[in-house]
């Protein structure tokens, strides 16, 4: 079976068509299969990505994508975190919304360090709601039995308060 690449419309022809509006804002073009909208996935695996390690001895600490090896693995480097250069694949990362513009790939340690330092990535990190959250965790964590026991006599006196608040507002 022969096909002519005449049957198939041209990508430039059809993008200079006038767009039929549909629902939701998406645009289809004609001789189109399916519709062009925008994405629903903002962090994508890219040189300068800033990644959070899941996994390893590393695990909790943030680094740099600073070149992408294959679909798999990439290779990060911490200099700021102390996060030593190497390959490290995807599964045990989990990307970030911070990303260090201008890093060319295959950046060594001293341009990452220079670029991560510029754009101070981990403070930005460190005043993110995320990280923020990672440390409250954190520290819960590591209470000891006397932390514990404070935590408890604390959430008894705010429920103490708030039930004599609510006692209070029903009474007037």
């Amino acid at each position: 079976m022969t096909v002519s690449l005449k049957s198939f419309p041209e990508p430039l022809e059809d993008l200079q068509k006038e767009p039929a509006a549909r629902k939701n804002g998406e645009k289809s073009y004609a001789g189109w299969i399916g519709s062009v909208h925008e994405s629903n996935f903002k962090r994508f695996v890219e040189v300068g990505r800033v990644v959070l390690l899941k996994s390893g001895p590393n695990a909790g600490k943030i680094a740099i994508i600073s070149e992408i090896i294959d679909h798999n693995r990439a290779i990060i480097d911490g200099p700021t975190t102390s996060v030593p250069r190497q390959a490290y694949p995807y599964k045990h990362l989990t990307l970030t919304p911070l990303k260090v513009t201008g890093l060319p790939r295959g950046a060594g340690t001293g341009a990452v360090r220079k670029l991560a330092e510029k754009e101070a990535i981990v403070e930005k990190w460190e005043k993110s709601s995320w990280a923020k959250k990672r440390a409250a965790v954190e520290a819960r964590r590591s209470l000891n039995d006397f932390g514990r026991f404070s935590v408890m006599l604390a959430k008894k006196q705010r429920r103490d308060i708030v039930r004599k608040a609510v006692h209070k507002a029903k009474k007037a």
